[in-house]
C-alpha cells in the first residue's frame, strides 16, 4: 500500500522560511511534486522533480526549491521568503509518468494527507 507522508509547516512570519518533507512508502516513482490549495481555491502547481528535470511554479520561482533523495524516497520543499499568499494547505504527491503535464493534478496517482502553512504579514 502506497502512502505520502508529509512533515513540516506551521506558522511563519512573511519574510521568514519553513520546510515541509514528504517520505513516499510502497512503491516507487517517477516524479514527485508539491501543490497547495488555498481556501476556496483550486489546487495548484508548485513544484516537481522527475528523475531528469525540475519543474517550479513561476509564482514561487527563485524562493522555493524542491529536492529529492530517491534511495530514501523523500521530497523536500524549502521555503524562503514566504509571503501572506503562500499560505494554503501543502501537499505531496506522486507519479509514474509526467510526459509535459507537470503541473497536471491527474497526473498524480498518490497524494499526501496535506500540511498547513500559515504565513502571516
Amino acid at each position: 500500500q502506497v502512502q505520502l507522508v508529509e512533515t513540516g509547516g506551521g506558522l511563519v512570519q512573511a519574510g521568514g522560511s519553513l520546510r515541509l518533507s514528504c517520505a513516499a512508502s510502497g512503491g516507487t516513482f517517477y516524479a514527485m511534486g508539491w501543490f497547495r490549495q488555498a481556501p476556496g481555491k483550486e489546487r495548484d502547481f508548485v513544484a516537481a522533480r522527475s528523475r531528469s528535470n525540475t519543474y517550479y511554479a513561476d509564482s514561487v520561482k527563485g524562493r522555493l526549491t524542491i529536492s529529492r533523495d530517491n534511495a530514501k524516497n523523500t521530497v523536500d520543499l524549502q521555503m524562503n521568503s514566504l509571503k501572506p499568499e503562500d499560505t494554503a494547505v501543502y501537499y505531496c504527491a506522486a507519479a509514474y509518468s509526467l510526459g509535459n503535464y507537470y503541473s497536471d493534478t491527474t497526473r498524480y496517482a498518490y497524494w499526501g494527507q496535506g500540511t498547513q502553512v500559515t504565513v502571516s504579514s
